[in-house]
């Protein structure tokens, strides 16, 4: 198989994130979307992502892409140092390290954009998303009843944070 090539999102990897991003939702596990938003908005995003130097990055396999890691800032002034982490990996790509890989782009970048504190949520039962992101620094910080509800049935997500730069050396 050709290499996988961790990368900055581009304007013309739009319609392929899409297509990403449409095929982890419609697994109705992972995302707390079913299915990706029309492209005409993912374009969008994509654009404004790439204009702000936002810290998003893709995997790319023969042109596609196969997962995407990403952190954005909040923003209230007082809050701007913290960033939500969004990720995704097609099935057939998961596994191997990549998401590790993505992460740990992800991370440094928005740690160099002044992003010290990231937070994520995850299914209480994703154990191998959660052992991922403890294995980079992520600490569990509570545990989220009924935060998602998928064709009527409630789970359960772990609130999880990692400090880095200045954040982790205030503590």
């Amino acid at each position: 198989m050709p290499p996988i090539d961790i990368r900055p999102i581009q304007t013309a990897d739009a319609a392929s994130f899409r297509a990403c991003l449409d095929a982890v939702a419609r697994e109705r596990r992972y995302l707390a979307q079913v299915e990706a938003p029309p492209l005409e908005r993912v374009q969008q995003f994509v654009a404004d992502s790439v204009a702000n130097d936002a810290a998003q990055y893709v995997a790319m396999r023969d042109g596609q892409v196969v997962g995407w890691c990403d952190v954005f800032a909040h923003w209230a002034h007082a809050l701007q140092h913290v960033g939500t982490l969004g990720m995704g990996i097609m099935a057939a790509h998961r596994g191997q390290g990549l998401g590790r890989r993505l992460i740990e782009r992800t991370l440094q970048h928005a740690q160099d954009k002044g992003i010290y504190r990231v937070v994520l949520e995850a299914r209480e039962d994703n154990h191998r998303a959660i052992r991922l992101y403890e294995s980079v620094g992520f600490v569990r910080e509570g545990r989220a009843p009924c935060a998602m509800r998928f064709d009527g049935v409630f789970h359960t997500a772990i609130t999880m944070a990692r400090l880095q730069g200045p954040a982790r050396d205030a503590q």
